[in-house]
């Protein structure tokens, strides 16, 4: 179907409906992280006319969603026929955003929580995001868990090699609130000991500490990426 420019096809089935839309419509894109295989599309839209590209950089998104003022504030995007909320919640990366889609009842917690390895750069604020998403959704209901991706297998703590591209034996995207209080727990158990820790249906891996020699800390990994250019830890 041939799209006219500046125009998604969402917003204009919705004009057909009826539905209401904001009285000077435009297209918004913001990203829930910073890295490479979340942003590289993002290019393709920056000269798109209506169109608001939010940077995934730490200062673009606390400005755009208010976190500069209020970090701990729940921000919001009106797409028209429904309003997004919007958290920020860092730990696995510093600028991390999660949405909350009421109409469907969707947390999208980006590369925080998702069936695989959870990297972690900042332990003590990943510790806070997850209470407060465990907070935020004992107020509001909630259908699925859904995060970027899915590295775990069917076998319970058992993750497929980095940078596998054939997954066969892989459970669904979808989590469950249930799994954020089993994330809390796991974070509870883990304390302050670093390196790789499997659970059942995640893996958290602490890149803010590396176990060294002699039980010393070494200096951490770099930020792990998953588009091919470098090797996870």
């Amino acid at each position: 179907m041939t799209r006219p420019a500046g125009i998604p096809a969402r917003c204009r089935a919705g004009a057909r409906r009826g539905r209401r839309h904001p009285p000077a419509l435009r297209w918004v894109g913001g990203q829930a992280i910073a890295h490479r295989d979340h942003i590289a599309g993002d290019g393709q839209f920056a000269d798109r006319p209506d169109t608001v590209v939010v940077g995934a950089d730490l200062n673009s998104s606390r400005k755009y969603f208010g976190f500069s003022d209020d970090p701990d504030r729940t921000a919001q995007i009106d797409l028209g026929d429904r309003v997004l909320e919007c958290l920020a919640t860092p730990g696995h990366h510093e600028a991390a955003v999660t949405f909350y889609d009421p109409h469907t009842g969707f947390l999208l917690t980006g590369d925080t929580v998702y069936p695989g390895r959870l990297y972690v750069e900042d332990w003590s604020a990943f510790g806070r995001t997850v209470g407060r998403l465990i907070e935020f959704t004992g107020t509001r209901p909630v259908t699925h868990v859904l995060g970027c991706h899915i590295e775990m297998t069917c076998e319970p703590g058992v993750d497929y090699p980095v940078l596998t591209t054939y997954q066969p034996d892989e459970p669904p995207l979808q989590m469950t609130v249930g799994q954020l209080h089993d994330i809390r727990e796991a974070i509870d158990a883990i304390g302050d000991q670093p390196g790789r820790h499997a659970f059942p249906d995640f893996v958290i891996c602490r890149t803010d500490t590396v176990q060294g020699s002699g039980g010393a800390v070494a200096d951490p990994p770099p930020t792990p990426v998953r588009d091919g250019t470098a090797i996870l830890p």
